[in-house]
């Protein structure tokens, strides 16, 4: 595995750390691969019974890494990021997130495919993608108004605002909120209980869950890719993303 994402297995639990801190562990081409690679494995592992999703450095993830993303955009389906959300969704086992600090972009829409994520209470969900001319990803124009209601979803992906772990706990993006200092023991504790249980019956239960939606949030992943792509050569994003990299160089 890349230093950038970090693997340690204990007790039937894979945990994955994105680990580049100085970024606030924002994805490059290379995470994406690696991610989808361990989820890979993992999924045809007997031994591992949970993933565990983490950051490192008091942060989730800000998302994509907008240099690496500039250099590697999606061009297909074939694209790192989009096979990293198709693992994610076809885990057969059950993926817990521990949420701490930001969690923007990806890292908000990834947690739409986990089946139980906890959060700390100084952590930040933010979609930005109509800010940066693009649009919903990560099958969240499907699953978050079901999850959310209409309202709230339309809320939090037209106007593109950060919002806080009370409001993730409101929308069902998250299960449970947790102080700052007690997020890991929860997220390892809760993990552990899940890898615990008889394996076969959790995944079984997961399957029949997930079962209904996976072919329509397989569909809306293809949707959402294409204008996407789609959006990423109009001039709205092409603006969004040179302004961007101008902040970032002052």
């Amino acid at each position: 595995m890349s230093d950038t994402l970090l693997t340690k297995r204990e007790a039937g639990v894979l945990t994955l750390t994105f680990n580049r801190p100085e970024k606030k562990n924002a994805f490059t081409h290379a995470m994406y691969e690696a991610a989808t690679h361990a989820l890979q494995q993992a999924a045809t592992d007997a031994e591992v019974r949970v993933v565990l999703l983490t950051g490192a450095g008091s942060v989730f993830t800000a998302g994509n890494d907008i240099g690496d993303f500039m250099e590697h955009p999606p061009a297909g389906e074939d694209s790192a990021v989009f096979r990293f959300l198709k693992a994610l969704v076809d885990a057969p086992m059950p993926v817990v997130a521990a949420v701490d600090g930001p969690a923007v972009g990806i890292g908000t829409t990834m947690l739409l495919h986990c089946d139980y994520v906890v959060a700390s209470e100084r952590a930040r969900f933010h979609m930005p993608f109509v800010q940066l001319g693009l649009c919903a990803e990560g099958a969240s124009s499907l699953l978050l108004p079901r999850m959310a209601g209409y309202a709230l979803a339309s809320e939090l992906l037209l106007f593109g605002e950060p919002f806080d772990a009370a409001t993730a706990h409101r929308a069902g993006i998250v299960n449970k909120v947790v102080p700052d200092a007690s997020l890991q023991d929860v997220a390892n504790e809760r993990a552990r209980t899940l890898a615990s249980r008889p394996a076969e019956a959790v995944r079984v239960t997961k399957e029949l869950m997930r079962a209904p939606l996976r072919a329509e949030t397989h569909s809306t992943l293809a949707r959402e890719g294409a204008k996407f792509i789609e959006r990423l050569g109009s001039t709205e994003a092409q603006e969004a993303f040179m302004a961007f990299m101008s902040r970032g160089r002052k």
